[in-house]
């Protein structure tokens, strides 16, 4: 999983070259320097917003030309992704959905039955049926058609798509000379409520991440009693972009795993030696 930092760079890179190579070309020395970022990327940045609400009252349309807003996606029984794309992204937005596909692929929750995914496109001139496409053909990568309810991707107005990147802290400029538009490699997680609980960054998403995330934003809601336990024993690194072990959580569970362990040793020394005096008395008697 990259960290913030790092996927603005990589964004800078695909600005910049058009492609995800960062390799020098032939007969140059490679700039160990710090450059200032392209202009395109000034304005491109993720402010975490954690703990505030993604407004219900946005306008879209979905890619069935049907009208909905952000509540309709947010009723309180689930988790949802959001994720910040367009159709004719010439390259970013292809790398962090199949990432996020591949980290599906891996994960045995599905999107309309423990969480939802929206789509929603930075490009105000994307129309639904494009939109259609673009959810057929990651869906398709996907391999799952029952997810056809729980991914939807949404078109609209650029006062509402930028209201809703506003919500979600994030920023993003058009690209004139390149008719593109620059913008952060993250998702988004809220609770089925609509509060924002976890950001994701890079252009993968590992399955153990998505898991993890969606976890934390049901509050225990979904998931076994095994998954409830693996959250506790890890926490989430803003400083990696990823979830890692907790130290001292594991050891407190160690510790009381110990503890049970101990007590059901002596229990049973305790039942072996009552059978013990029980034949005693009987052979005696």
């Amino acid at each position: 999983m990259l960290s913030r930092t790092t996927a603005r760079l990589l964004l800078a890179a695909l600005l910049v070259t058009g492609s995800a190579s960062a390799e020098p070309a032939r007969g140059t020395v490679a700039n160990d320097r710090i450059e200032a970022l392209p202009k395109p990327l000034e304005k491109v940045d993720v402010k975490e917003h954690l703990g505030t609400h993604v407004p219900k009252t946005l306008g879209f349309v979905d890619e069935t030309g049907r009208p909905v807003t952000l509540g309709d996606y947010m009723d309180g029984k689930l988790p949802t992704v959001f994720t910040f794309n367009y159709s004719n992204c010439p390259m970013l937005c292809s790398l962090m959905l199949n990432g996020f596909v591949n980290g599906l692929k891996e994960l045995d929750f599905t999107p309309g039955r423990e969480f939802r995914v929206v789509t929603v496109s930075i490009d105000p001139t994307e129309k639904p049926a494009r939109a259609l496409e673009t959810q057929r053909r990651y869906l398709g990568h996907y391999g799952k058609p029952e997810a056809k309810d729980g991914w939807h991707f949404l078109t609209g107005s650029e006062g509402n798509i930028k209201a809703y990147a506003d919500a979600l802290g994030l920023s993003y400029s058009y690209v004139p000379e390149r008719k593109e538009y620059a913008h952060p490699s993250a998702i988004v997680v809220a609770s089925p409520d609509g509060k924002i609980v976890r950001y994701l960054y890079g252009v993968e998403y590992p399955a153990q991440s998505l898991r993890l995330a969606v976890l934390e934003a049901s509050e225990g809601k979904i998931g076994t009693a095994f998954d409830r336990l693996i959250l506790y024993c890890f926490h989430y690194d803003s400083t990696q972009g990823r979830y890692a072990p907790m130290a001292a959580n594991i050891m407190r569970l160690g510790g009381g795993v110990a503890v049970v362990l101990l007590a059901a040793f002596v229990a049973l020394l305790f039942r072996s030696d009552a059978k013990k005096r029980r034949r005693l008395v009987e052979s005696t008697s």
